[in-house]
């Protein structure tokens, strides 16, 4: 495959993709376009997380010019955070057209072939929960490595680490995915007996602790007063995050994105 690739559709557009270092990546901004966002330097910022970009050299008809480019893992999370009514489209036109295109070459011996992007919301969840747990692992090693023997400071680094995952979502984030407010998603989740408000705080039930959905987090806050003060707030894993999608479709409560699927499944059926 030559370094730079332009894949055009007449619905979507151009997307371009080259390769840096036997990976391919995709050019974020042409992404966040077809995705439809506004801004797409900020959906970049907002909704990729920093080891799934960086930058590209990529040909222009004025010269190269530096840009900002995404790897496979933040393009699920730009489609999963998407509120286009066609991002499901494009998320099988980039399935069945530009990657297996890509892979066909046999540039990308890195990337197992039989690898695809998720269909379905769940699928791309399960995907996350996954790269969450290799990177989990892979940066608990490296700090067990380069540890200085103490007897604290291995289990201090570990809960550092966990604390300021960035697999952690706020019940905020996962209810924008559904089109509603992080207060309306707790009154859901609280009704049907998942959780409870304690000092300000959401908490599981005991039914429900113990299984890696949540974590507890310390923030700091300024009072009415002016007083800086602590606060107890309740963070979402992604394994969390796919236990409240299961709990949720049982209740046909669906995600945007898999909506308009749904009500035509169900007229097609």
């Amino acid at each position: 495959m030559n370094n730079l690739q332009i894949f055009k559709n007449k619905t979507f557009g151009e997307i371009r993709v080259i390769e840096l270092n036997g990976e391919f990546w995709f050019v974020g901004k042409d992404i966040a376009e077809q995705l439809g966002y506004k801004d797409t330097s900020d959906a970049l910022k907002r909704h990729v997380d920093d080891e799934d970009k960086g930058v590209g050299e990529i040909p222009t008809p004025g010269g190269n010019q530096n840009m900002k480019v995404i790897n496979e893992s933040g393009l699920y999370s730009l489609i999963l955070s998407s509120k286009l009514p066609s991002a499901k489209l494009f998320k099988r036109w980039v399935t069945n057209e530009i990657l297996p295109s890509i892979r066909s070459t046999g540039t990308y011996n890195m990337i197992d072939l039989q690898t695809k992007l998720p269909t379905t919301y769940k699928e791309a969840l399960q995907h996350l929960i996954e790269q969450v747990e290799v990177n989990e692992q892979l940066q608990l090693e490296s700090k067990m490595k380069d540890q200085v023997i103490k007897e604290l400071k291995p289990k201090a680094d570990y809960t550092d680490m966990i604390l300021k995952n960035k697999g952690l979502v706020t019940i905020t984030q996962i209810a924008k995915d559904y089109g509603m407010s992080g207060k309306e998603m707790n009154k859901i989740l609280h009704e049907r007996g998942i959780q409870y408000k304690q000092s300000g705080q959401w908490l599981l039930y005991k039914q429900h602790q113990g299984k890696g959905y949540t974590h507890s987090e310390t923030i700091d806050i300024t009072r009415s007063n002016g007083m800086p003060d602590v606060k107890m707030t309740t963070k979402w894993t992604q394994k969390g995050r796919l236990f409240l999608y299961d709990l949720l479709k049982t209740n046909n409560i669906l995600p945007d994105i898999e909506k308009g699927y749904s009500y035509q499944t169900s007229i097609l059926g």
